[in-house]
C-alpha cells in the first residue's frame, strides 16, 4: 500500500518541526515518530479508529497529535 502525505499534512508537519525545536521532544525523534507510523499504516491501513468523518481514519502517534487519514484503493492519504 502507498502513502502519500496531502499538502495541507506537509505544511502542518513542517509546522510542528518548527514549533518545536525549543521543547521536548527534540523534532527530529517527533519526525521519526510520524514517519514510522506512516509507514505501519502501509502495512495496516486499518491501524487506527474510526474518525467522526464518514469514511475518515484516526491514529495517534503520540498524546498530542493525531493523523487524519483515509484509505482510498491501495493508498493511505494523510489529510492532517
Amino acid at each position: 500500500m502507498n502513502t502519500v502525505w496531502s499538502p495541507e499534512a506537509e505544511q502542518d508537519r513542517a509546522a510542528i518541526w518548527d514549533f518545536s525545536k525549543p521543547a521536548t521532544p527534540p523534532p527530529l525523534r517527533m519526525d521519526r515518530l510520524f514517519s514510522d507510523a506512516v509507514a505501519e499504516l502501509a502495512d495496516f491501513p486499518m491501524l487506527g479508529h474510526a474518525g467522526e468523518i464518514v469514511g475518515m481514519r484516526n491514529l495517534t502517534p503520540h498524546r498530542s497529535f493525531r493523523f487524519i487519514y483515509e484509505v482510498v484503493g491501495d493508498t493511505v492519504w494523510i489529510w492532517s
